[in-house]
């Protein structure tokens, strides 16, 4: 099994309107990737930051396996959620590891 963990900083032009709908609109879009995407077992988007946080919204995932990663990152449903991401955010990191 794999976690992986994404967060973003949205881009600071956004109004807080926009980042709001923003971060609703990522999150509705991730998470509904569950049961659509083979190997992707869970997809939480934490959208509601306190204001000490560093990054705007944050995703943590379950996968199968390595292997369930990569075919994640690259499946057309999840590249298009992720056009969505890249066009409003200014900065992403990502941790991935494995887990017993």
């Amino acid at each position: 099994m794999v976690k992986h963990i994404v967060m973003w900083q949205l881009k600071d032009e956004l109004s807080s309107e926009d980042k709001i709908r923003v971060k609703e609109e990522i999150k509705l879009g991730l998470e509904g990737l569950v049961g659509k995407i083979d190997g992707l077992l869970e997809a939480e988007v934490i959208v509601n930051t306190l204001e000490t946080s560093t990054h705007d919204l944050c995703l943590v995932s379950l996968l199968e396996s390595k292997e369930a990663l990569s075919y994640y990152a690259t499946h057309p449903l999840h590249q298009e959620v992720a056009s969505l991401v890249r066009a409003n955010v200014k900065n992403r990191v990502a941790l991935d590891y494995e887990i017993a």
